[in-house]
């Protein structure tokens, strides 16, 4: 069947400036359809949510399944499953209904599929009871589901304990979600489908991709395993991979502190079979927000299996910091290569940033979520008899955040400043002269829930 599925995980989906967290690869082969045939049964959710374009595109992705699956088994688009492959539809909302028996007709698979209408609940576990219940335990074929679904579990009872007593009789199943419709459960998806889940689900939040993911699916399906593998991944320059597993099957190395490569003789040849490979990673340099893990993933077999791994996201948390003041603008002159010497007009200019300039950080501790700040700074010089002489004062209005408990918040680039004509060192206008000076901070909510009472005297 070739490779069937392949993922990229992280273990968080968030972390602070420098720290760690586990990238897990996973990779899913299995033998080709040709000389391993196998009954498939397709099991496709038919609710309510479902209406509209989610269904149009649905139906379009099992039939193109199915045609991958005709011509893969014989050679041509003849309208019969060959080599010994059937296929059979099951679809479900309140309850299931098995629309064929595992049969090789595609124009009798197909009607099944155009058949289908959107209402009702989801039923989950009786999908997969009268999807089993198709298969023939006598039959040699290899068995598989294919499970797709747009919604959590409405109706019925536990699909869990039901696609379990399916995988402990040697079916494998795989599992599509469509997460935009409503909601799907993800963890509940990953414990339906086979070992490893990972490489076993495909969830999308767009339904205007469910042909291509039905149609990658059914090609994979249809190659022999994969051999001589290797995949590169290099991880984005935000971050650095500090250690790698030994994998589950093969071996990883790495070739410099953004790449690892992992090598497999074989996955899936002769068996179902998946693979994992975990390795460390931690976050440098001063990227921070949603930052993309992924600078490249390379995949190369001999059988030329299409795989392609997804570029997950992270976000980078380097703390709340808020810059009251923006930069000057800077204003473009050119000199010709001939020239001595160039004037130029250089407009008006406000006054600041005319002798030295102080420029200040303050950290406010534990603010509140939700309250903005009103900060005051105070500058005063200070001569050798310690009296102090006002040299300039800023207010700000730090945003509120939103985080979800009390946090310190930095307010950075508080600019001040200081002509030379006020230097109290006794030799005004000389930028060589130290000057001392004395900062004070202010600081209140702004926003607070306090109403003064109504006093009646």
């Amino acid at each position: 069947m070739g490779v069937t599925n392949s993922n990229k995980e992280l273990s968080t989906a968030q972390i602070g400036c420098g720290d760690s967290f586990q990238i897990r690869l996973s990779l899913s082969a299995e033998p080709d359809i040709v000389n391993n045939p196998t009954d498939i049964v397709l099991i496709l959710d038919r609710s309510g949510s479902m209406s509209g374009s989610a269904i149009a595109n649905l139906k379009s992705g099992a039939k193109a399944f199915i045609d991958i699956i005709d011509e893969s088994t014989d050679g041509t688009q003849d309208g019969q499953i060959g080599s010994g492959s059937r296929i059979g539809i099951v679809s479900f909302a309140t309850t299931a209904t098995q629309d064929t028996q595992l049969i090789t007709s595609v124009d009798d698979l197909k009607t099944a599929v155009d058949a289908l209408s959107a209402g009702g609940n989801t039923n989950h576990a009786d999908a997969f009871t009268k999807a089993n219940a198709l298969f023939d335990p006598a039959s040699n074929n290899a068995k598989v589901m294919v499970m797709f679904t747009d919604g959590v579990t409405t109706a019925g009872g536990d699909p869990a304990a039901v696609a379990a007593a399916a995988k402990a009789q040697g079916v494998i199943i795989y599992v599509i979600g469509l997460s935009g419709n409503g909601g799907i459960d993800e963890q509940a998806l990953r414990e339906w489908a086979s070992d490893p889940d990972s490489a076993y689900v495909a969830i999308t939040p767009d339904d205007a991709e469910l042909e291509d993911l039905f149609e990658d699916l059914a090609r994979n399906i249809t190659k022999p395993g994969a051999t001589n593998i290797e995949i590169i991944d290099k991880v984005s320059p935000c971050f650095r991979i500090t250690g790698v597993s030994a994998p589950t099957k093969g071996t990883a190395s790495l070739v410099d502190a953004n790449t690892v490569r992992w090598n497999m003789d074989e996955l899936g040849v002769t068996q179902s079979e998946g693979a994992v490979l975990e390795f460390t990673v931690q976050h440098i340099g001063s990227c921070s927000g949603t930052v993309e893990v992924n600078e490249s993933v390379t995949y190369s077999d001999d059988e030329n299996n299409v795989v392609d791994f997804p570029n997950p996201e992270l976000t980078v948390d380097c703390g709340v910091v808020v810059i009251p003041e923006n930069c000057p603008d800077p204003i473009a002159l050119t000199v010709d290569g001939c020239e001595d010497s160039i004037e130029f007009d250089a407009g008006e200019l406000g006054l600041e940033s005319l002798g030295r300039i102080v420029q200040l950080d303050v950290t406010l501790r534990d603010v509140c979520p939700n309250k903005r700040v009103a900060l005051a700074v105070l500058l005063n010089e200070v001569d050798d008899e310690g009296n102090e002489y006002k040299r300039g004062m800023k207010t700000v209005t730090v945003p509120a955040h939103t985080s979800s408990s009390c946090r310190d918040v930095t307010v950075r680039c508080i600019k001040f400043v200081l002509p030379e004509s006020l230097d109290l060192s006794g030799t005004p206008d000389s930028m060589c002269d130290t000057r001392n000076l004395r900062a004070r901070f202010i600081a209140n909510y702004i926003d607070n829930d306090f109403d003064c009472c109504e006093v009646v005297l």
